[in-house]
């Protein structure tokens, strides 16, 4: 296993990390991802630790707890040798505070975690998205203190536009506060906005990529082609969830698939296992949170890690994958190219 450093830190993480969102299968919605209990959890965590992925990831939203309560079982007595990734700030209960960044409801969600995962601390505790109603002040202030209390090691933020990211970024220096030092963010080859201003702004402030989702919201797993139907069991034939993600024109994602088929067989790896490759050769990315349902699954995207595409195949990719971006992303890109040069 590769291992990184996370953004402008002295905290080393690996370059994979394995995502809980398939532990408990506590909602309809959750289903879809699965339903791994904690004696395959606990399998799971063995399997990872034994390839050198140490990092698990999960949030309180997460089949309602569930995932973090299993989570916390499956690496019950072995604490020291894992690192835990958590989220909060989503709506985690039915009363007014129970939602945002709020001193408050963060203070109750670490709480709750700490408990779940059954943990003294957490290494890395992100907000799950930007709560527009709480001063950032206030928020940045409360993880702080947490931090200085020892209940959580690092901050980080997850699905954060670049203003809001970096006005956080200019709070914390204000006041001599802990910086969010990652930012989870989706990001794949059929999903490449974060490079339009997220990533520049990364560069710029020594902040990490945890990427979710890196298989496109189930759209590179290689069963998905051309005149093929999407396969039973696929999280995609659950409407909930496929109308929760990104949409991709389906042509995009041919195109895409095109090209990853062609650079499996050179390869002789599997499509996913170029499509997290790929990913990992990015400016800015510390690590990738992959899942899975069951250990076939699991070894296959640790398969990921090892070796590099080459610069002809990772051109190949980016071609086929490239979309015009939003303004004025792509005004900077023609007209002023040699000030403004891309990050990839």
């Amino acid at each position: 296993m590769e291992y990184r450093r996370l953004g402008h830190s002295g905290f080393t993480v690996p370059a994979l990390t394995f995502g809980t969102g398939t532990f408990g299968g506590g909602s309809e919605f959750f289903k879809a991802w699965g339903e791994t209990d904690v004696q395959e959890a606990s399998r799971l965590v063995d399997i990872c630790l034994d390839a050198g992925l140490t990092m698990f990831d999960s949030a309180d939203v997460y089949s309602n707890g569930l995932a973090e309560e299993i989570l916390g079982q499956a690496i019950k007595g072995r604490r020291e040798r894992v690192l835990i990734s958590t989220k909060a700030t989503f709506r985690s209960g039915d009363g007014p505070n129970d939602v945002g960044s709020s001193r408050f409801h963060l203070v109750e969600a670490v709480e709750s975690a700490l408990r779940r995962l059954g943990t003294e601390y957490i290494d890395l505790f992100q907000l799950h998205t930007f709560d527009a109603l709480t001063p950032v002040e206030e928020t940045l202030g409360t993880l702080d203190d947490l931090v200085r209390a020892g209940k959580i090691r690092y901050i980080g933020c997850s699905n954060f536009g670049g203003w809001q990211l970096m006005k956080s970024l200019a709070a914390s220096d204000r006041y001599g506060w802990s910086r969010y030092v990652a930012h989870q963010a989706y990001y794949s080859l059929v999903g490449r906005d974060y490079e339009w201003e997220l990533m520049p702004l990364a560069i710029d402030q020594g902040v990490g990529a945890v990427v979710w989702s890196p298989l496109g919201w189930g759209r590179l797993t290689g069963k998905i082609r051309r005149g093929t139907p999407i396969p039973p069991g696929s999280r995609l034939q659950n409407q909930s969830v496929l109308d929760a993600g990104p949409a991709v024109p389906m042509e995009r994602l041919y195109a895409v698939v095109d090209v990853l088929d062609e650079v499996a067989a050179e390869t002789g790896k599997s499509v996913p296992q170029i499509a997290l490759n790929w990913l990992l050769q990015r400016p800015t990315v510390a690590t990738v949170v992959i899942g899975a349902r069951n250990e076939e699954q699991l070894r296959q995207n640790i398969g990921a890690v090892g070796w590099s595409l080459t610069p002809e195949q990772i051109d190949r990719l980016d071609a086929a994958s490239d979309v015009t971006p939003a303004y004025p992303c792509w005004h900077q890109r023609v007209h002023f190219s040699e000030r403004n040069p891309k990050p990839v």
